[in-house]
């Protein structure tokens, strides 16, 4: 934490030495969000490199805002939760995304798209109290991506809970998705909705009609987007 030192006994520049560090807003973004094992966070951090992961966790550690834990239920795995001093930022990280959601320009921020990190926003946020009380599973197909990148399937149990799959899981599809990245994205930051994405052609819905009509409802978006934007 000394590399890059401030100098000044501020708290403020206190606490940007251990917070202002590269990825460390968003890997608290993704410990806050629930994310406790290094392999989830990855896919919370999918341009962030395993190594400097480990290296921000370390740090995270040794400043006491995260502690590294045994798993109580799967024997030599290790997960990562925030103490008193990690959940106590909740509210500024929060604040850090209500700020962006308001004040940054919308086309800067769909110029950083990441079906990945989309996916597994989505799969995390999903509301599955209007879906039917069975499995439910949703293919999303994105035409615009390489083949490697262009399907997803969200897996709904009512009792097992939500999962993702970037590989076909066998299972029959209640929803076909078709779209384009730009469009999702900007329906799940609330800038778009399904309606007018399904309006103006630029997604299709094939399949369960019940899924299809109630789409905007079980979604679940990003925390932030019922904040309105004042950036002109």
């Amino acid at each position: 934490m000394t590399q890059g030192s401030y100098k000044q006994f501020c708290p403020v520049a206190m606490a940007a030495e251990i917070l202002c560090t590269r990825w460390t807003m968003v890997l608290l973004r993704e410990l806050i969000a629930g994310s406790t094992r290094f392999n989830d966070l990855r896919r919370g951090v999918p341009r962030m490199s395993p190594a400097l992961l480990s290296q921000r966790l370390k740090e995270l550690e040794s400043a006491g805002v995260v502690s590294r834990q045994a798993s109580t239920s799967e024997a030599g795995v290790f997960e990562y939760h925030l103490t008193a001093s990690g959940r106590e930022l909740e509210p500024l990280v929060e604040a850090f995304g209500t700020w962006g959601q308001r004040w940054i320009d919308p086309e800067l921020s769909l110029q950083h798209l990441d079906v990945s990190l989309l996916m597994w926003d989505m799969r995390r946020s999903l509301n599955p109290t209007p879906m039917p009380k069975r499995r439910s599973v949703i293919h999303f197909h994105y035409a615009d991506l390489t083949p490697s990148q262009r399907s997803w399937w969200l897996l709904v149990e009512p009792k097992a809970g939500v999962d993702l799959c970037a590989i076909d899981p066998g299972f029959d599809v209640d929803l076909y998705v078709s779209t384009d990245l730009r469009t999702m994205t900007s329906i799940w930051m609330g800038m778009d909705s399904v309606r007018n994405a399904v309006r103006s052609e630029r997604m299709m819905l094939t399949g369960d009609r019940r899924l299809a009509a109630d789409m905007q409802a079980w979604l679940g978006l990003s925390p932030f987007a019922k904040e309105r934007k004042l950036a002109s």
